[in-house]
């Protein structure tokens, strides 16, 4: 089974994106042929520093390999390794319609503010790039958040339509979503993803957070009125809170919740705290390893790109073929 998923090397890669994907990419490693990708290319979309970019790549990878990426087991690289990356996203971009993109949530939430004229291509276009690094592969699972399953059905609609009109030449992906730790909220607002990009210091813990700053941060999260814990919608604070717990302990949140039964929330995050600094303790000491050496992250992305770049030609040339190239 062909897996497929990708990060984007932002920096400050959070409980959230742990909980959501990356332990997936671990757990899946078991079940298929996982290709994972630090999609560089989808990061130009803000220009970001170029050294700070090239930082924030090998911060990813040296996540991604601490978090438990096996590269004997996984294929990861960097997405502009790969050129055929760009190559098909050309092709998708133009079979994709402008009404597509204008109802992806990233350019929806800008259309018709001042924000809009200001918007670049890249941004409005790039959910294109995003199929184009899911169909390369012939993938057939896509783990992700809940948030970008919107972005899968893209693909899966844009493999249909070139598989009718040229004939059958792409897999059409499935998305893998966990039932718990699928969506992780804000820690100062339920009602929104914990986000790297939130003004707030204290909207994520970032998997980097030392002990003390990972207590300041639960302890100043959000709760519900009332004090008593349960797992409910009705409390969303609480309920976000409940699964990040279940995350890291493995234990049902109703569980969780009955161990507070007349328990006060003071208890209850210094807990989760400590649930979750003890949970991340070993991926942190494995990612001070993988960071402090540069050349060794370096090949190992370089050896990850020379896996996949023959699947990718694969899968490129009959599409020129199909649609009419001379090659």
């Amino acid at each position: 089974m062909r897996i497929f998923s990708g990060i984007q090397p932002t920096g400050n890669v959070h409980l959230g994106n742990y909980l959501g994907a990356i332990r997936q990419y671990v757990e899946l490693q078991t079940t298929g042929q996982p290709i994972y990708c630090i999609v560089d290319l989808h990061a130009l979309t803000t220009l970001p520093d170029p050294t700070k970019l090239r930082s924030n790549i090998y911060d990813t990878a040296a996540l991604l390999f601490a978090a438990g990426v096996d590269p004997d087991q996984s294929s990861l690289f960097v997405q502009s390794q790969v050129p055929a990356h760009a190559e098909l996203a050309w092709i998708m971009e133009c079979l994709t319609t402008m009404g597509e993109l204008g109802r992806m949530t990233q350019y929806k939430e800008k259309r018709g503010t001042d924000e809009e004229q200001k918007t670049r291509v890249g941004l409005f276009t790039y959910p294109a790039l995003m199929a184009a690094d899911i169909l390369l592969y012939q993938t057939e699972q896509v783990p992700v958040g809940e948030d970008q399953t919107q972005h899968v059905e893209l693909a899966r609609d844009l493999a249909e339509r070139f598989n009718q009109r040229y004939g059958d030449t792409f897999v059409v992906p499935k998305v893998t979503i966990k039932e718990h730790g699928a969506r992780i909220m804000g820690l100062d607002d339920p009602t929104v993803k914990m986000s790297k990009s939130a003004a707030s210091q204290y909207n994520a813990i970032a998997l980097t957070d030392d002990a003390e700053t990972i207590r300041k941060k639960i302890q100043k999260a959000v709760t519900d009125s009332g004090s008593e814990i349960t797992y409910s919608s009705d409390k969303p604070a609480l309920k976000n809170l409940l699964n990040i717990f279940t995350g890291v302990t493995g234990d049902a949140p109703e569980a969780i919740a009955n161990r507070y039964v007349g328990r006060g929330y003071a208890e209850f995050k210094s807990d989760l705290a400590e649930a979750i600094i003890e949970h991340l303790a070993p991926l942190q000491a494995q990612y001070s390893k993988f960071r402090s050496d540069e050349a060794t992250l370096g090949m190992l992305l370089r050896d990850g790109a020379a896996k996949v770049a023959p699947l990718a030609q694969e899968t490129l040339k009959p599409v020129y073929d199909r649609i009419g190239f001379i090659r």
